[in-house]
Protein backbone atom coordinates (compact mmCIF):
# COMPACT_ATOMS: atom_id res chain seq x y z
CA UNK A 1 0.00 0.00 0.00
CA UNK A 2 1.29 3.51 -0.90
CA UNK A 3 1.48 6.12 1.32
CA UNK A 4 0.54 9.70 0.38
CA UNK A 5 3.49 12.34 0.67
CA UNK A 6 3.10 14.23 3.71
CA UNK A 7 1.79 17.98 3.48
CA UNK A 8 4.17 20.54 3.68
CA UNK A 9 3.40 21.81 7.58
CA UNK A 10 2.48 26.15 6.76
CA UNK A 11 3.64 27.91 3.97
CA UNK A 12 6.43 25.94 2.84
CA UNK A 13 6.06 26.93 -1.07
CA UNK A 14 8.05 29.73 -2.15
CA UNK A 15 7.11 31.72 -4.80
CA UNK A 16 9.26 33.13 -7.13
CA UNK A 17 8.35 36.13 -9.08
CA UNK A 18 10.44 37.56 -11.82
CA UNK A 19 8.89 40.91 -12.05
CA UNK A 20 7.27 42.51 -8.77
CA UNK A 21 6.90 46.06 -8.48
CA UNK A 22 8.53 47.99 -5.33
CA UNK A 23 7.91 50.33 -2.56
CA UNK A 24 8.61 53.91 -3.70
CA UNK A 25 11.67 54.81 -1.58
CA UNK A 26 11.41 58.09 0.42
CA UNK A 27 14.75 58.86 1.41
CA UNK A 28 14.71 61.61 4.64
CA UNK A 29 16.66 64.68 4.11
CA UNK A 30 19.77 64.82 5.79
CA UNK A 31 22.49 66.99 6.78
CA UNK A 32 26.46 66.54 7.57
CA UNK A 33 29.71 66.81 6.73
CA UNK A 34 29.27 64.37 3.76
CA UNK A 35 25.98 65.74 2.63
CA UNK A 36 27.57 68.97 2.08
CA UNK A 37 30.48 67.36 0.11
CA UNK A 38 27.76 65.96 -1.72
CA UNK A 39 26.11 69.14 -2.92
CA UNK A 40 29.41 70.76 -3.58
CA UNK A 41 30.19 67.76 -6.38
CA UNK A 42 26.20 68.67 -7.49
CA UNK A 43 27.36 72.84 -7.94
CA UNK A 44 30.91 71.86 -9.35
CA UNK A 45 29.45 69.24 -11.82
CA UNK A 46 26.70 70.73 -13.03
CA UNK A 47 27.84 74.49 -13.09
CA UNK A 48 30.62 72.80 -15.60
CA UNK A 49 27.95 70.97 -17.72
CA UNK A 50 25.68 73.69 -17.90
CA UNK A 51 27.95 76.64 -17.82
CA UNK A 52 30.58 75.17 -20.81
CA UNK A 53 28.26 75.57 -23.63
CA UNK A 54 27.68 79.40 -22.84
CA UNK A 55 31.97 79.97 -22.64
CA UNK A 56 33.33 81.44 -25.63
CA UNK A 57 36.99 80.99 -27.17
CA UNK A 58 37.33 83.84 -29.51
CA UNK A 59 34.35 84.32 -32.11
CA UNK A 60 33.20 80.64 -31.51
CA UNK A 61 32.08 78.15 -28.42
CA UNK A 62 35.05 77.34 -26.62
CA UNK A 63 33.83 73.88 -26.09
CA UNK A 64 31.84 72.54 -29.65
CA UNK A 65 31.99 69.40 -30.84
CA UNK A 66 30.77 69.98 -34.69
CA UNK A 67 29.77 66.89 -36.38
CA UNK A 68 28.40 68.31 -39.82
CA UNK A 69 31.66 69.93 -40.10
CA UNK A 70 33.95 67.21 -38.09
CA UNK A 71 35.54 69.31 -36.31
CA UNK A 72 35.75 69.58 -32.66
CA UNK A 73 36.89 72.07 -30.69
CA UNK A 74 37.97 72.87 -27.27
CA UNK A 75 39.37 75.74 -25.92
CA UNK A 76 42.24 75.99 -28.14
CA UNK A 77 43.03 72.86 -29.21
CA UNK A 78 40.79 71.91 -32.58
CA UNK A 79 40.95 68.03 -33.10
CA UNK A 80 39.69 66.20 -36.62
CA UNK A 81 38.06 62.44 -36.51
CA UNK A 82 41.91 61.32 -37.07
CA UNK A 83 42.11 62.31 -33.47
CA UNK A 84 40.13 59.52 -32.14
CA UNK A 85 43.08 58.37 -30.59
CA UNK A 86 42.39 60.84 -28.14
CA UNK A 87 39.14 60.02 -27.29
CA UNK A 88 40.47 56.39 -26.87
CA UNK A 89 42.64 57.68 -24.20
CA UNK A 90 40.28 59.66 -22.19
CA UNK A 91 37.93 56.92 -22.73
CA UNK A 92 41.07 54.64 -20.90
CA UNK A 93 41.77 57.20 -18.38
CA UNK A 94 38.61 57.60 -17.32
CA UNK A 95 38.12 53.67 -16.42
CA UNK A 96 41.51 53.18 -14.64
CA UNK A 97 41.13 56.09 -12.58
CA UNK A 98 37.51 54.58 -12.00
CA UNK A 99 39.68 51.57 -11.20
CA UNK A 100 41.77 53.60 -8.73
CA UNK A 101 39.35 55.69 -6.81
CA UNK A 102 37.25 52.21 -6.30
CA UNK A 103 40.23 49.63 -4.97
CA UNK A 104 41.21 53.16 -2.63
CA UNK A 105 37.97 54.46 -1.50
CA UNK A 106 35.02 51.85 -3.01
CA UNK A 107 32.37 54.03 -4.51
CA UNK A 108 32.83 57.68 -4.38
CA UNK A 109 32.11 58.09 -8.10
CA UNK A 110 28.38 56.66 -7.24
CA UNK A 111 28.36 58.61 -4.01
CA UNK A 112 29.13 62.06 -5.37
CA UNK A 113 29.44 62.99 -9.00
CA UNK A 114 27.73 59.95 -10.76
CA UNK A 115 25.30 62.20 -12.98
CA UNK A 116 22.11 59.40 -11.71
CA UNK A 117 23.46 60.45 -8.19
CA UNK A 118 23.56 64.62 -9.06
CA UNK A 119 20.14 64.62 -10.75
CA UNK A 120 18.42 62.65 -8.50
CA UNK A 121 19.83 64.81 -5.69
CA UNK A 122 18.49 67.61 -8.02
CA UNK A 123 14.93 65.87 -8.10
CA UNK A 124 14.60 65.15 -4.72
CA UNK A 125 15.45 68.73 -3.43
CA UNK A 126 12.62 69.56 -5.19
CA UNK A 127 10.54 67.10 -4.37
CA UNK A 128 10.78 68.36 -0.62
CA UNK A 129 10.04 71.99 -1.77
CA UNK A 130 6.74 70.83 -3.12
CA UNK A 131 5.90 68.04 -0.51
CA UNK A 132 8.12 68.47 2.47
CA UNK A 133 10.14 65.60 3.74
CA UNK A 134 10.28 61.94 4.09
CA UNK A 135 6.76 61.72 6.28
CA UNK A 136 5.21 64.14 4.98
CA UNK A 137 5.29 63.46 1.25
CA UNK A 138 4.50 59.77 3.12
CA UNK A 139 1.37 61.64 4.54
CA UNK A 140 0.30 63.28 0.92
CA UNK A 141 1.08 59.54 -1.05
CA UNK A 142 -2.10 58.13 1.07
CA UNK A 143 -4.39 61.37 0.64
CA UNK A 144 -7.11 61.14 -1.28
CA UNK A 145 -6.89 63.67 -3.82
CA UNK A 146 -7.64 67.45 -3.38
CA UNK A 147 -6.61 70.86 -3.98
CA UNK A 148 -3.22 70.82 -1.94
CA UNK A 149 -2.64 67.63 -3.07
CA UNK A 150 -2.88 68.91 -7.16
CA UNK A 151 -0.91 72.04 -6.88
CA UNK A 152 1.72 70.11 -4.94
CA UNK A 153 2.03 67.05 -7.38
CA UNK A 154 1.78 69.68 -10.39
CA UNK A 155 4.40 72.15 -9.41
CA UNK A 156 6.86 69.25 -9.15
CA UNK A 157 6.35 67.71 -12.28
CA UNK A 158 6.22 70.80 -13.70
CA UNK A 159 9.93 71.88 -12.26
CA UNK A 160 10.65 68.40 -13.15
CA UNK A 161 9.90 68.83 -16.54
CA UNK A 162 12.00 72.06 -16.83
CA UNK A 163 14.83 70.82 -15.52
CA UNK A 164 14.87 67.68 -18.04
CA UNK A 165 14.41 70.07 -21.04
CA UNK A 166 17.00 72.74 -19.92
CA UNK A 167 19.17 69.65 -19.67
CA UNK A 168 18.31 68.44 -23.45
CA UNK A 169 19.03 71.74 -24.30
CA UNK A 170 22.72 71.87 -22.21
CA UNK A 171 23.13 68.85 -23.98
CA UNK A 172 22.46 69.64 -27.62
CA UNK A 173 24.28 73.06 -26.71
CA UNK A 174 27.47 70.80 -26.82
CA UNK A 175 26.66 70.00 -30.55
CA UNK A 176 24.81 73.09 -31.75
CA UNK A 177 26.43 76.49 -30.55
CA UNK A 178 23.98 77.36 -27.54
CA UNK A 179 23.44 81.09 -28.82
CA UNK A 180 22.25 79.54 -32.30
CA UNK A 181 20.44 77.12 -30.56
CA UNK A 182 18.63 79.41 -28.35
CA UNK A 183 17.46 81.63 -31.07
CA UNK A 184 15.89 78.82 -33.06
CA UNK A 185 14.13 77.60 -30.11
CA UNK A 186 12.39 81.06 -29.78
CA UNK A 187 11.62 80.97 -33.54
CA UNK A 188 10.67 77.42 -33.17
CA UNK A 189 13.14 76.91 -35.79
CA UNK A 190 14.74 74.28 -33.97
CA UNK A 191 15.87 71.13 -36.56
CA UNK A 192 13.93 67.41 -36.38
CA UNK A 193 17.44 66.09 -34.66
CA UNK A 194 18.11 69.04 -32.73
CA UNK A 195 14.76 68.67 -31.00
CA UNK A 196 14.90 64.64 -30.82
CA UNK A 197 18.01 64.99 -28.92
CA UNK A 198 16.55 67.74 -26.19
CA UNK A 199 13.42 65.58 -25.90
CA UNK A 200 15.53 62.17 -25.61
CA UNK A 201 17.70 63.54 -22.97
CA UNK A 202 15.48 65.44 -21.36
CA UNK A 203 12.88 62.63 -20.92
CA UNK A 204 16.08 60.69 -19.94
CA UNK A 205 17.01 62.79 -16.95
CA UNK A 206 12.99 63.19 -16.24
CA UNK A 207 12.45 59.61 -15.91
CA UNK A 208 15.60 58.44 -14.46
CA UNK A 209 16.03 60.99 -11.98
CA UNK A 210 12.31 61.30 -11.04
CA UNK A 211 10.86 57.81 -11.26
CA UNK A 212 13.92 55.03 -11.68
CA UNK A 213 16.56 56.67 -8.96
CA UNK A 214 17.48 53.84 -6.77
CA UNK A 215 16.42 51.56 -9.82
CA UNK A 216 19.09 52.31 -12.26
CA UNK A 217 22.00 52.00 -9.42
CA UNK A 218 20.72 48.58 -8.84
CA UNK A 219 19.85 46.61 -11.79
CA UNK A 220 20.33 48.94 -14.62
CA UNK A 221 24.24 50.00 -14.06
CA UNK A 222 26.89 47.27 -14.61
CA UNK A 223 29.29 49.02 -12.35
CA UNK A 224 27.25 47.59 -9.10
CA UNK A 225 27.88 44.55 -10.61
CA UNK A 226 31.34 44.10 -11.09
CA UNK A 227 32.85 46.62 -8.74
CA UNK A 228 33.45 43.38 -6.03
CA UNK A 229 36.20 42.82 -8.56
CA UNK A 230 37.91 46.21 -7.25
CA UNK A 231 37.12 45.20 -3.62
CA UNK A 232 39.55 43.79 -1.28
CA UNK A 233 39.57 43.87 2.47
CA UNK A 234 41.50 47.07 2.45
CA UNK A 235 39.49 49.17 0.63
CA UNK A 236 37.56 51.67 2.24
CA UNK A 237 33.83 51.46 2.28
CA UNK A 238 30.92 52.62 4.48
CA UNK A 239 30.99 50.28 7.17
CA UNK A 240 28.72 49.32 10.41
CA UNK A 241 30.40 48.45 13.97
CA UNK A 242 29.04 45.61 14.58
CA UNK A 243 31.31 45.47 17.63
CA UNK A 244 30.42 48.31 19.52
CA UNK A 245 26.73 48.76 18.09
CA UNK A 246 25.40 45.41 19.19
CA UNK A 247 23.21 44.14 21.18
CA UNK A 248 20.50 47.19 19.64
CA UNK A 249 18.89 49.09 22.49
CA UNK A 250 15.51 51.51 22.06
CA UNK A 251 15.69 54.84 24.24
CA UNK A 252 13.73 52.60 26.47
CA UNK A 253 17.00 50.96 27.77
CA UNK A 254 18.91 53.73 28.52
CA UNK A 255 19.49 56.48 30.89
CA UNK A 256 18.95 60.06 30.15
CA UNK A 257 22.50 61.81 28.63
CA UNK A 258 25.10 61.37 30.86
CA UNK A 259 23.65 58.67 33.04
CA UNK A 260 24.63 55.00 32.96
CA UNK A 261 22.39 52.92 31.00
CA UNK A 262 20.20 50.43 32.88
CA UNK A 263 21.08 47.76 30.83
CA UNK A 264 23.91 46.41 28.66
CA UNK A 265 22.95 47.22 24.90
CA UNK A 266 25.47 48.25 22.42
CA UNK A 267 25.61 52.35 20.88
CA UNK A 268 23.10 51.64 18.50
CA UNK A 269 19.65 52.37 19.29
CA UNK A 270 17.76 51.03 17.07
CA UNK A 271 16.28 54.17 15.48
CA UNK A 272 16.09 53.21 12.05
CA UNK A 273 17.01 56.89 10.59
CA UNK A 274 20.14 55.17 8.91
CA UNK A 275 17.13 53.13 6.69
CA UNK A 276 15.32 56.14 6.05
CA UNK A 277 17.99 58.49 4.85
CA UNK A 278 19.65 55.66 2.68
CA UNK A 279 18.42 56.57 -1.60
CA UNK A 280 18.61 52.54 -2.08
CA UNK A 281 16.50 51.48 1.12
CA UNK A 282 19.06 49.00 2.41
CA UNK A 283 20.25 48.31 5.96
CA UNK A 284 23.88 49.25 6.06
CA UNK A 285 23.65 47.10 9.33
CA UNK A 286 23.10 44.05 7.75
CA UNK A 287 26.93 44.87 6.20
CA UNK A 288 28.87 45.47 3.02
CA UNK A 289 25.88 45.13 -0.09
CA UNK A 290 26.38 46.01 -3.59
CA UNK A 291 22.62 48.00 -3.47
CA UNK A 292 25.28 50.77 -1.54
CA UNK A 293 26.23 53.58 -3.76
CA UNK A 294 28.65 54.99 -1.05
CA UNK A 295 26.65 58.20 -0.25
CA UNK A 296 27.65 58.48 3.35
CA UNK A 297 23.97 59.46 4.05
CA UNK A 298 24.20 57.32 7.11
CA UNK A 299 27.15 58.04 8.29
CA UNK A 300 25.73 61.61 8.59
CA UNK A 301 22.55 60.75 10.05
CA UNK A 302 24.09 58.21 12.82
CA UNK A 303 26.52 60.65 13.64
CA UNK A 304 23.55 63.06 14.84
CA UNK A 305 21.82 60.45 16.60
CA UNK A 306 25.40 59.52 18.46
CA UNK A 307 25.66 63.18 19.65
CA UNK A 308 22.48 63.30 20.93
CA UNK A 309 23.30 60.31 22.67
CA UNK A 310 26.19 61.95 24.36
CA UNK A 311 28.40 59.06 22.84
CA UNK A 312 31.45 58.52 20.08
CA UNK A 313 30.53 59.44 16.28
CA UNK A 314 31.85 56.96 13.69
CA UNK A 315 29.44 54.00 14.93
CA UNK A 316 28.57 54.12 11.09
CA UNK A 317 31.80 55.37 9.09
CA UNK A 318 34.10 55.10 6.37
CA UNK A 319 36.12 52.28 7.12
CA UNK A 320 38.06 48.68 5.78
CA UNK A 321 37.48 45.26 6.57
CA UNK A 322 40.88 44.75 7.97
CA UNK A 323 40.57 48.05 9.89
CA UNK A 324 37.11 46.97 11.66
CA UNK A 325 38.59 43.61 12.54
CA UNK A 326 42.08 44.95 13.52
CA UNK A 327 41.06 48.35 15.20
CA UNK A 328 43.36 49.75 12.53
CA UNK A 329 44.15 53.85 13.47
CA UNK A 330 44.00 55.83 10.37
CA UNK A 331 47.81 56.13 9.69
CA UNK A 332 47.84 52.25 9.93
CA UNK A 333 44.85 51.84 7.28
CA UNK A 334 47.02 54.60 5.32
CA UNK A 335 49.59 52.69 5.01
CA UNK A 336 47.82 50.06 3.28
CA UNK A 337 46.60 52.13 1.01
CA UNK A 338 50.26 51.22 -1.64
CA UNK A 339 49.27 47.68 -1.92
CA UNK A 340 49.87 46.15 -5.60
CA UNK A 341 46.66 46.84 -7.37
CA UNK A 342 46.86 50.15 -6.47
CA UNK A 343 50.32 50.58 -7.65
CA UNK A 344 49.42 48.88 -10.83
CA UNK A 345 46.29 51.08 -11.83
CA UNK A 346 48.63 54.31 -10.39
CA UNK A 347 51.21 53.55 -12.70
CA UNK A 348 48.98 52.74 -16.07
CA UNK A 349 46.99 55.84 -15.71
CA UNK A 350 50.41 57.51 -15.12
CA UNK A 351 51.39 55.95 -18.23
CA UNK A 352 48.73 57.24 -19.89
CA UNK A 353 48.16 60.48 -18.75
CA UNK A 354 52.27 61.27 -19.80
CA UNK A 355 51.86 59.87 -23.26
CA UNK A 356 48.37 62.08 -24.01
CA UNK A 357 50.11 65.01 -22.70
CA UNK A 358 53.31 64.39 -24.53
CA UNK A 359 50.82 63.93 -27.52
CA UNK A 360 49.14 67.40 -27.31
CA UNK A 361 52.21 69.36 -26.58
CA UNK A 362 54.53 68.31 -29.33
CA UNK A 363 51.46 68.00 -31.75
CA UNK A 364 51.58 69.86 -34.90
CA UNK A 365 49.02 72.72 -35.98
CA UNK A 366 48.16 70.89 -39.39
CA UNK A 367 47.39 67.25 -40.28
CA UNK A 368 48.38 65.90 -43.99
CA UNK A 369 47.31 63.02 -45.25
CA UNK A 370 48.87 61.30 -48.57
CA UNK A 371 46.35 59.11 -50.79
CA UNK A 372 47.63 57.80 -54.23
CA UNK A 373 45.67 58.32 -57.01
CA UNK A 374 44.11 54.33 -57.77
CA UNK A 375 43.08 55.45 -61.02
CA UNK A 376 46.68 55.18 -62.50
CA UNK A 377 49.33 54.51 -60.49
CA UNK A 378 52.04 55.77 -63.02
CA UNK A 379 51.67 56.60 -66.93
CA UNK A 380 54.47 57.57 -69.60
CA UNK A 381 54.09 61.47 -70.58
CA UNK A 382 55.81 64.03 -72.86
CA UNK A 383 59.68 63.55 -73.30
CA UNK A 384 59.45 59.27 -71.82
CA UNK A 385 59.18 61.47 -67.80
CA UNK A 386 56.95 59.16 -65.97
CA UNK A 387 54.02 60.70 -63.69
CA UNK A 388 52.58 60.07 -60.57
CA UNK A 389 49.60 61.50 -59.32
CA UNK A 390 48.77 61.78 -55.50
CA UNK A 391 46.00 63.56 -53.51
CA UNK A 392 46.96 65.61 -50.66
CA UNK A 393 44.54 66.68 -47.89
CA UNK A 394 46.25 69.73 -45.73
CA UNK A 395 44.24 70.13 -42.46
CA UNK A 396 44.71 73.63 -40.67
CA UNK A 397 44.24 72.96 -36.49
CA UNK A 398 44.64 76.74 -36.33
CA UNK A 399 42.02 79.07 -36.30
CA UNK A 400 43.35 81.65 -39.02
CA UNK A 401 44.19 81.19 -42.60
CA UNK A 402 47.92 79.86 -43.18
CA UNK A 403 49.55 78.92 -46.36
CA UNK A 404 51.84 75.92 -47.20
CA UNK A 405 54.82 74.94 -49.45
CA UNK A 406 54.57 71.39 -50.71
CA UNK A 407 58.04 69.47 -51.53
CA UNK A 408 59.40 66.24 -52.05
CA UNK A 409 62.15 64.30 -51.81
CA UNK A 410 63.97 60.77 -51.00
CA UNK A 411 64.52 59.98 -55.00
CA UNK A 412 66.51 61.26 -57.73
CA UNK A 413 65.16 64.16 -60.45
CA UNK A 414 61.56 64.30 -58.92
CA UNK A 415 60.14 67.03 -59.83
CA UNK A 416 56.58 68.67 -59.16
CA UNK A 417 53.87 69.10 -61.39
CA UNK A 418 51.96 72.18 -59.89
CA UNK A 419 52.42 75.21 -57.74
CA UNK A 420 53.42 74.51 -54.65
CA UNK A 421 52.28 76.72 -52.48
CA UNK A 422 48.29 75.77 -50.84
CA UNK A 423 46.26 78.31 -48.73
CA UNK A 424 43.96 76.54 -46.31
CA UNK A 425 41.73 78.18 -44.32
CA UNK A 426 40.95 78.86 -40.53
CA UNK A 427 40.41 75.49 -39.01
CA UNK A 428 39.50 73.93 -42.27
CA UNK A 429 40.72 71.51 -44.26
CA UNK A 430 41.51 71.52 -48.49
CA UNK A 431 42.26 68.46 -51.30
CA UNK A 432 44.98 68.87 -53.62
CA UNK A 433 46.13 66.70 -56.61
CA UNK A 434 49.34 66.91 -56.75
CA UNK A 435 51.83 64.92 -59.67
CA UNK A 436 55.26 64.18 -59.30
CA UNK A 437 57.58 63.57 -62.41
CA UNK A 438 60.60 61.97 -62.79
CA UNK A 439 63.19 62.27 -65.78
CA UNK A 440 63.60 58.77 -68.19
CA UNK A 441 67.49 58.43 -67.18
CA UNK A 442 66.78 59.13 -63.33
CA UNK A 443 63.40 56.05 -64.18
CA UNK A 444 66.65 53.72 -65.13
CA UNK A 445 68.88 53.83 -62.75
CA UNK A 446 65.91 52.41 -60.55
CA UNK A 447 64.16 49.02 -60.59
CA UNK A 448 60.53 48.81 -62.02
CA UNK A 449 58.81 49.03 -59.04
CA UNK A 450 57.09 51.52 -55.63
CA UNK A 451 60.04 53.42 -53.83
CA UNK A 452 59.60 55.49 -51.29
CA UNK A 453 59.76 59.02 -51.35
CA UNK A 454 59.12 61.70 -48.77
CA UNK A 455 56.76 64.23 -48.82
CA UNK A 456 57.43 67.65 -46.70
CA UNK A 457 54.92 69.81 -46.41
CA UNK A 458 55.97 73.16 -44.35
CA UNK A 459 53.47 75.87 -42.98
CA UNK A 460 55.12 78.93 -43.54
CA UNK A 461 55.56 81.62 -40.54
CA UNK A 462 56.00 85.41 -40.90
CA UNK A 463 58.00 87.07 -43.28
CA UNK A 464 57.49 83.92 -45.90
CA UNK A 465 60.59 82.11 -42.95
CA UNK A 466 58.96 77.76 -42.66
CA UNK A 467 58.10 77.54 -39.20
CA UNK A 468 56.10 74.31 -39.12
CA UNK A 469 57.20 70.80 -40.85
CA UNK A 470 55.51 67.72 -41.46
CA UNK A 471 56.25 64.36 -43.30
CA UNK A 472 54.72 61.99 -44.69
CA UNK A 473 55.71 58.72 -46.36
CA UNK A 474 54.50 57.12 -49.80
CA UNK A 475 55.59 55.55 -52.90
CA UNK A 476 56.32 56.43 -56.37
CA UNK A 477 56.03 53.27 -59.08
CA UNK A 478 58.10 52.81 -61.88
CA UNK A 479 56.14 51.05 -64.35
CA UNK A 480 58.12 48.11 -66.41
Amino acid sequence: MSVPPAKPQGDATAVIRLYRSEDKIHPRSVDGLFARWRWAFVALTQGLFYGLPWLTWGDRPAVLFDLGARRFYVFGLVLYPQDFVYLAALLMISAFALFLFTAVAGRVWCGYACPQTVYTEIYMLVERWFEGDRNARMRLEKAPWSWNKLWRKSGKQIAWIVIGLWTGFSFVGYFTPIHTLGAEVLSLGLGPWETFWVLFYGFATYGNAGYMREQVCKYMCPYARFQSAMFDRDTLIISYDAERGEPRGKNALRGKKGEARSEAVGDCIDCGLCVQVCPTGIDIRDGLQYECIGCAACIDVCDGVMDKMATPRGLIRYDTENGLEQHLTRAQRWRRVLRPRVMVYSAVLLLIGSAVLYSLLSRHSFRVDVVRDRASLARLVEDGWIENVYRLQIMNAAESPQRYRVAADGLPGLQLGQATVVEVGPADARWVAVSLRMPPEAAQALKPGAHPLRWQVSREGQNGGDSETVSEKSTFVVPR
